[in-house]
């Protein structure tokens, strides 16, 4: 399971969406990068009733009852790195990684960060439960659970 650090997507600096990283690449990022934070964009019915990743940082991109996107977003996102404990390396952006269900929501808030100046997002590919299947499943394909990696339920 453990993946070389040259195995991880770099983030260009011009780019206006986030990086797509797959769960195990993220993972392998996470363990790399002590600066490194995974954040949980699900709603919070999501995040307690379904799970989620072992680590992750809770903030609702959209939350209820007004599914709407969160204004204070990305202030949310600068506050959590500003509380970081390590003394960041200078000319270093940490790795801001998001992940929602299955990639489109975080994917829509990894461009809101990206438009307000944030460097190095990146978008869990397939989420923490993977696209629909045929049979209208999740976590049959793809996604964070379905590559086995640590999650946790309320």
């Amino acid at each position: 399971m453990a993946l070389a650090v040259a195995e991880i997507p770099e983030r260009g600096r011009s780019s206006t969406i986030p990086m797509p990283i797959t769960p195990k690449c993220a993972w392998a990022l996470l363990q790399a990068d002590s600066s490194a934070r995974l954040i949980d964009t699900r709603s919070t019915l999501e995040y307690i009733m379904v799970g989620h990743p072992v680590g992750a940082v809770h903030i609702p991109w959209m939350d209820e009852p007004d599914w709407v996107p969160d204004a204070r977003f990305s202030a949310r996102i600068k506050d959590v790195f500003s509380s970081h404990e390590s003394v960041p390396v200078p000319g270093h952006a940490p790795p801001i990684l998001l992940i929602c269900r299955c990639g489109e929501r975080s994917s829509d808030a990894g461009k809101c960060l990206i438009d307000d100046g944030m460097a190095n997002v990146y978008n869990v590919e397939g989420g923490f439960e993977g696209p629909l299947d045929d049979n209208r499943q999740r976590s049959t394909s793809s996604g964070w659970r379905f590559d086995g990696l640590p999650w946790q339920q309320y």
